[in-house]
């Protein structure tokens, strides 16, 4: 069986994305996590239903769960549906748990999924982000960053 080439590994398929994340927060670190699925939830999720805009992440009892994710029930499913916003366990190595507890225990920071996404390889992956909540003025702050950033971009276009 021939090896696989680095560069299929990087195809992904971005099915649901929380798009406030990086708005509402300051992302610090980011982490790729398998998800625990049922058959019904990931044959919604192909569909590119599901929906991660008022999820979270919390880690209880060396586990971390997505709270609050809606992938809704598939439609040719039948009385093995899942429930849509039951808590989902999100897989990592125990060295990402614990580095991901420390930090939210001692910084008060807070663990966003920032996507649910299918891999190269077809597995059903969640983009977790460390981050620190903004308050106010910073959200302006980036707000006028981000936007002078478009600006510079149109002079370069412009004049260059």
């Amino acid at each position: 069986m021939a090896r696989p080439r680095p560069e299929e590994f990087d195809k992904k398929k971005v099915v649901a994305e929380n798009r406030r994340a990086r708005y509402d927060y300051a992302v610090q670190d980011k982490y790729e996590a398998g998800i625990a699925l049922t058959g019904t939830e990931v044959k919604s999720l192909r569909f590119g239903e599901g929906s991660i805009g008022e999820s979270y992440a919390e880690v209880k009892d060396e586990e971390v769960w997505l709270i609050n994710a809606n992938i809704p029930e598939f439609s040719h499913g039948n009385r093995f549906n899942h429930e849509p916003k039951r808590p989902r366990k999100l897989l990592l190595n125990q060295r990402q748990i614990a580095k991901l507890h420390g930090a939210v225990a001692r910084e008060g920071m807070t663990l966003v999924p920032l996507s649910i996404y299918f891999n190269g390889r077809g597995r059903a992956k969640v983009e977790l982000a460390l981050a620190k909540g903004r308050k106010a003025p910073d959200k302006r702050e980036y707000q006028k960053e981000k936007d002078w950033k478009r600006e510079q971009g149109r002079l370069l276009r412009q004049h260059g």
